[in-house]
């Protein structure tokens, strides 16, 4: 599932496992909601790696020096 699914299912989860002194259903909840989290940083990151990839293969106008 996607990031946002997982934290606002983490999130029922969680709610509802407190509501209910479900132990077992809020940590399944919070275990949800942080792997929604990770998803977000994982995603975050291989963005950034990807615009530090293309920031790199871009041709430099200053290293051109036919463009003016």
């Amino acid at each position: 599932m996607g990031e946002w699914t997982d934290k606002a299912k983490g999130k029922v989860k969680e709610t509802v496992g407190v509501a209910t002194g479900d132990r077992s259903l809020e940590a399944e909840g919070k275990a949800d909601t942080a792997k929604g989290k990770i998803k977000g940083v994982v995603e975050d990151v291989k963005h950034a790696i990807k615009d530090a990839v293309d920031d790199r293969d871009a041709p430099r106008r200053d290293a051109d020096p036919y463009h003016r």
